[in-house]
């Protein structure tokens, strides 16, 4: 395979990889490794790549298990905690704080979630991924999905309602 069709599979999906690497992981740094470890892997297996059905279900599903034994090793407790600064058009301070403060939160609650959920939701919710594809990837039955899937969704709503409504996290 050549450098050109390989670049032509992988790019694609290439920052979905960031992302989930990045939810996993926290640290912006070791997202970014880890998408560049999965990348190199695929490259020197590039020729095994045209016997996948689905080449981004394959590298989503390599990339959570990367980033669990990333995790697992000694190496985790390293890690540094780093959000994301967003870039937003120019709005009131208070409101750039209010919404910087939810999209906080939000982030809080999904990774208090277990370890599933979290999954599910990042790469339902976030990735766009179908129930077919996260099935596919997370080897479970799509209804499976869908409950944990809810019930994260639930977790968390609930979890902002009383915030809002009493201020307490």
């Amino acid at each position: 395979m050549k450098a050109s069709d390989f670049l032509n599979i992988v790019l694609p999906f290439k920052d979905k990889v960031f992302r989930l690497s990045k939810r996993l992981l926290v640290s912006r740094e070791e997202a970014e490794d880890a998408t560049q470890e999965l990348i190199f892997k695929l490259w020197k297996n590039r020729d095994k790549i045209a016997g996948y059905k689905n080449v981004e279900a394959f590298a989503m599903t390599m990339t959570k298990n990367y980033c669990y034994d990333r995790l697992k090793s000694k190496q985790a407790n390293n890690l540094t905690l780093i959000h994301s600064n967003y870039k937003e058009n120019e709005t009131a301070l208070d409101k750039k704080l209010e919404f910087k403060d939810s999209v906080h939160q939000v982030h809080q609650l999904i990774e208090n979630l277990p370890a599933q959920q979290k999954m599910i939701i990042q790469l339902r919710d976030v990735e766009q991924y179908e129930f077919d594809e996260i099935s596919k990837m997370l080897d479970m039955k799509p209804t499976a999905i869908r409950v944990a899937l809810s019930r994260a969704r639930k977790t968390i709503r609930e979890a902002l309602i009383k915030k809002h409504n009493y201020g307490v996290s």
